[in-house]
């Protein structure tokens, strides 16, 4: 059942960013959707379940806002090309949609309730690989859309990803609103630069597949489990505050480039105010980033913790999360 179920997702994936007619992406949306449900509520657990028909409810009515805009489109222009997005209320009508796919702000209540629910491996799957078809659907037709209301959403989502994060105890949550955050910085420049936004996206998904394996072999889900997981490996921990830092885009590390690059973009494209703003908004990010990794090194509480020991890990850490955490810290050197 799970090979079905991440086959199907690998196909709805492909079908969605290789299409050129609407109902083809939609189909491949829709592939997504039912490949995913199965393993977000497959812990049975009421929290799960509640994630599910969260997830569900949302998926749904954004997918039948697509259907909407783009027959919307077809009625006023006769074809179904997606590049071809030329009636002003389709093109809205997609904004918001994708907008509540991807969690954009003010759509983002149900990421981090979904994320809550389900298990690392599948948050992972629900921030990472979930949110390339609608980026690519914002890729193909965003000749089309609406600048301003473009603008607006990814400073709103910088800022609410940063100051919600602020208070959370819980690292999935904690994740799902960096990924809020990070989502506004790939908005912002997609109409000016959209490689821009390809290559944040695949450095957002690198750190982030690399933190979310990093709490997996530790087991963390609370900000007090990361406390003592130094115990079970000092290594690994050394390298997830390295990771987080880098998330929070500091200079040295990966995370800075395409940063450094979007701010660049949007100084050129004389966006003083909105660069100004996202960068400074990033700091809200910063300051929960700084938490996660005074948490996972930094503090090293005593050893008599009052939490039962969790011994047992699952494996320790294999190849690809080595070469993960490399790529998320040192790969700033290459950039042009």
């Amino acid at each position: 059942a799970k090979l079905i179920l991440i086959t199907s997702l690998a196909l709805g994936t492909t079908i969605t960013i290789s299409s050129n007619h609407w109902v083809l992406a939609w189909t491949g949306l829709e592939i997504n959707t039912m490949a995913i449900i199965p393993l977000i509520c497959k812990p049975h657990h009421p929290r799960a379940i509640e994630a599910t028909i969260k997830y569900f409810l949302t998926q749904s009515t954004a997918s039948a806002l697509i259907l909407f805009s783009s027959m919307t489109n077809a009625w006023s222009s006769g074809q179904w090309d997606i590049t071809q997005l030329n009636h002003p209320t389709s093109s809205l009508l997609l904004t918001m949609a994708i907008s509540i796919k991807l969690g954009l702000v003010p759509f983002h209540f149900w990421f981090p309730e979904v994320l809550q629910g389900s298990s690392l491996t599948t948050a992972l799957l629900l921030s990472t690989l979930m949110k390339l078809p609608p980026i690519t659907l914002l890729l193909l037709t965003s000749q089309s859309l609406n600048p301003t209301s473009l603008t607006l959403l990814a400073i709103s989502s910088a800022l609410v990803g940063g100051w919600m994060g602020l208070n959370q105890t819980q690292t999935r949550k904690i994740l799902a609103f960096s990924s809020i955050s990070h989502l506004g910085w790939m908005i912002i420049i997609i109409l000016y630069n959209p490689k821009l936004t390809i290559l944040a996206f695949a450095l957002y998904t690198v750190m982030t597949t690399t933190v979310f394996l990093s709490l997996n072999q530790t087991k963390t889900l609370k900000l007090s489990t990361m406390l003592i997981s130094w115990t079970k490996a000092p290594t690994l921990n050394t390298t997830l505050m390295l990771t987080l830092l880098s998330l929070a885009g500091l200079p040295p590390l990966t995370g800075f480039m395409p940063k450094w690059f979007i701010l660049q973009e949007l100084t050129k494209q004389e966006m003083i105010p909105a660069a100004t703003i996202i960068s400074l908004l990033s700091l809200l990010g910063l300051f929960f980033y700084l938490r996660l990794a005074y948490h996972s090194t930094i503090t090293l509480p005593p050893n008599s913790s009052n939490h039962m020991k969790l011994w047992l890990t699952n494996k320790m850490p294999n190849t690809s999360a080595a070469i993960l955490t490399t790529m998320s810290t040192l790969l700033l050197p290459l950039s042009p």
